[in-house]
């Protein structure tokens, strides 16, 4: 059993995220693999960091074969992705410019430049998109409500998988005992990727209330000095 192997090596995850996807591997092999990145990418709380080193381990391990761990942490990936396009596409571009609309700060031109910008960035951003924490998984759902050619989606989303699964099971394929050195190295990726994600909202919406500011004031301004002409 995989638990032997880990308790004998020293590396047994304890429970949490670990325990529950050395279960599925215990138990299904490397379609168990699959299975947790298919659920990864539909939770994105489940670490990918995590799951990825730890199917290299247990390949390492020789509890399955490489191939199959990078077959089916891929498949999976492209499931969970197919999954999140169905979303984006029930969702629809009208749900979507009505949410738009209602929001604060946010105006429909905006949403018009970003969907010209995938329309024509779309297959990058899909491709780039699965190998930048956070964004990996949530990338499928503006494809979907694009409606993206499926042979695009596929074949980016596909590529895109395959490297950053890759990376991380051969890492953990690499590292054996060691393997939970992915995660803390991708921690500090992740984190750094969302400080720039909310510095980024920050600076729109800083910039969007000053320019509201100055055009509210502009306009008061305008009525001032029409009232006292009038008078």
């Amino acid at each position: 059993m995989i638990e032997t192997v880990y308790a004998a090596s020293g590396a047994e995850p304890a429970g949490g995220i670990a325990g529950w996807a050395t279960d599925l591997m215990d138990r299904l092999g490397a379609p168990g693999a699959g299975l947790a990145i298919a659920l990864e990418n539909l939770f994105p709380p489940l670490p990918s960091e995590v799951i990825l080193p730890l199917a290299g381990f247990t390949a390492a391990q020789g509890r399955m074969s490489l191939a199959a761990a990078l077959l089916w942490t891929t498949l999976g990936s492209l499931a969970g992705a197919l999954a999140l396009y169905g979303v984006g596409a029930l969702i629809g571009r009208d749900r979507v410019r009505a949410l738009v609309a209602w929001l604060p700060l946010v105006k429909l031109s905006d949403l018009d430049r970003t969907e010209a910008w995938f329309a024509r960035h779309g297959a990058k951003a899909v491709f780039l998109g699965r190998m930048i924490p956070i964004f990996r998984s949530l990338v499928s759902v503006p494809a979907g409500v694009e409606r993206m050619r499926m042979a695009t989606f596929l074949l980016y989303t596909g590529l895109g998988s395959l490297l950053w699964n890759t990376a991380f099971v051969l890492a953990g394929y690499g590292l054996g005992d060691n393997w939970r050195t992915v995660e803390e190295y991708v921690g500090v990726y992740s984190k750094a990727v969302l400080a720039l994600a909310a510095a980024a909202v920050a600076a729109f919406a800083a910039v969007r209330i000053v320019k509201g500011r100055r055009t509210g004031g502009h306009r008061a301004g305008t009525r001032e000095f029409e009232r006292d002409r009038i008078f």
